[in-house]
């Protein structure tokens, strides 16, 4: 797709982001890791900005949207602690590249945008890709995944949101196993701090995990226009 050179580039620039980026910060997990060299940022990124795709930066995806930071992309997976046999919902495909980190790490994951563009863009890279274990749903996320597609068990064993919302929309936290964690963007409009939420006796006991700029979630438990 791309020539050597680009391709040496490319390699070159992940490498250092593995080494300096992940490792060099407190990426410790092996799995982790290991998908992050594996997936293409590249392949999600627009051609404009596509020779930045190894920056430690958000990059526009369109439609006011972006590409979080790969370290962002790394802590959330981390913090996430996810298992083989999970099933995973995504609040805010985006440009499918956290999706994709996800789906190699999971049994399945199932992700919503209310972007119908976004939606179609990430559901061809991750085809060209090979990813065939994630099920998508363009609408509101902060109302959940439709009750007439849930998996069998009625309920996911980890919730990512990848988009800033004031509180965890509770239809989420319905539907959410306990036991399960949810990792979230929660506070203003501009700056949330990065939360891992436990539900344990159908509460979530929270943990703050650092500061965070995300652009807001839109939706009837969100964030308005």
């Amino acid at each position: 797709m791309y020539g050597r050179q680009s391709e040496d580039k490319f390699r070159a620039a992940k490498e250092r982001m593995l080494r300096w980026d992940l490792k060099g910060r407190d990426i410790t997990d092996p799995r982790v890791l290991a998908v992050m060299a594996e997936v293409p940022r590249e392949e999600f990124i627009q051609r404009l900005y596509r020779s930045q795709a190894y920056g430690d930066g958000p990059l526009p995806i369109g439609m006011d949207q972006t590409i979080s930071q790969p370290y962002i992309v790394a802590l959330m997976t981390q913090e996430l602690r996810v298992d083989p046999e999970f099933e995973v919902l995504e609040i805010g495909t985006g440009s499918g590249y956290q999706t994709a980190v996800l789906s190699k790490l999971v049994k399945k994951v199932y992700t919503i945008e209310r972007f119908g563009e976004l939606a179609d863009s990430a559901r061809t890279v991750l085809g060209r890709l090979g990813i065939d274990n994630v099920e998508f749903y363009i609408g509101d996320g902060s109302s959940g995944w439709p009750a007439s597609r849930l998996p069998a068990s009625g309920c996911f064993d980890r919730i990512m949101i990848t988009a800033g919302v004031p509180k965890i929309p509770e239809p989420l936290v319905e539907q959410l196993a306990n036991g399960g964690l949810i990792v979230a963007p929660v506070g203003g409009r501009t700056v949330q701090g990065l939360m891992a939420c436990e539900k344990k006796a159908d509460k979530l006991i929270t943990h703050a995990i650092c500061d965070v700029r995300f652009v807001r979630l839109i939706g009837k438990y969100g964030f308005e226009q």
